[in-house]
């Protein structure tokens, strides 16, 4: 008997919780970069597929790998952990977040030049190219990053994030069947609503208390409220966002990767906008 989108929904995370779990209290931060870097690939070859013809998405999907390995490997906060690292490096880590922006515009740019074929087409592709490396890529490592911040490297700044984004889902999925009335934006996500939205933020907020009060006990009370709020909110926004993408394209989910979820990008959809805004939050409260 097949199983309902709920019980697939929950398989998954009784699978992957712990998994995530075990990987983010390592103390080191290469395991969580590479399971976040093959995330970021499968979230870019999602997007791609969405955007771009058959023969662009190959090469996208290398260009993106090379420019989010940069986005990481160059940030200054990764090479000090290496005190034997050239000096050259360390020079390079302190804009290295310009270089991979460049290496995220430069490389599709050059490519297209010399491989455009359709030349009418070279402007959407060229642009759902750096959209997709600077979307689903960047926004990605950003989770990456946030190990770099944990005080006890026990990958609390990372959970903080998850636990935005998927408390709030469940918060939002279960007060928008019961309660919801009120369409939130019928244009882009039909099924949204307010009564969703409201739960979406007090799953949010509920849930990065508990972490406080359970793990994270270096949060302040005014973090719990200027982290879950501002971020269930940018968690929604980056959902929708998704949604938009999707349906101006015609499908219905990014792809089928996970049961009852859709594809990766159907997943952290409200991750990609979060942990920036987590990842900034932190790194001014240092």
């Amino acid at each position: 008997m097949a199983l309902g989108n709920l019980a697939q929904r929950f398989l998954v995370a009784v699978v992957a919780v712990p998994i995530l779990l075990v990987l983010l209290h390592y103390h080191r931060p290469e395991p969580t970069w590479a399971v976040l870097f093959v995330a970021s690939l499968l979230a870019m070859r999602e997007f791609f597929a969405m955007t771009l013809p058959v023969e662009d998405r190959r090469a996208a999907l290398i260009m993106g790998g090379i420019a989010s390995a940069a986005f990481y490997w160059l940030d200054i906060l990764v090479v000090s952990r290496y005190p034997d690292a050239p000096h050259a490096l360390a020079q390079v880590a302190i804009e290295g977040s310009s270089v991979a922006i460049a290496l995220a515009v430069l490389v599709p740019g050059l490519y297209y030049l010399f491989r455009f074929r359709d030349i009418p087409t070279v402007a959407g592709r060229y642009a759902a190219t750096v959209a997709g490396i600077i979307y689903a890529g960047f926004l990605t490592t950003y989770l990456a990053k946030l190990k770099l911040l944990d005080p006890n490297d026990g990958g609390d700044t990372v959970l903080i994030v998850l636990i935005v984004a998927w408390v709030a889902d469940t918060g939002g999925y279960f007060a928008g069947r019961f309660l919801g009335k009120s369409k939130l934006y019928e244009a882009v996500s039909p099924k949204k609503t307010w009564a969703g939205a409201w739960g979406g933020l007090a799953g949010s907020l509920v849930g990065v208390a508990i972490l406080k009060l359970v793990a994270a006990h270096w949060l302040t009370w005014v973090d719990v409220f200027l982290i879950a709020i501002p971020g269930g909110i940018l968690g929604q926004l980056g959902d929708l966002a998704e949604s938009l993408i999707k349906r101006s394209v015609g499908v219905k989910d990014s792809g089928a990767l996970l049961p009852g979820h859709g594809g990766i990008l159907d997943r952290i959809d409200a991750v990609l906008f979060i942990a920036p805004y987590v990842y900034i939050y932190l790194l001014a409260r240092h």
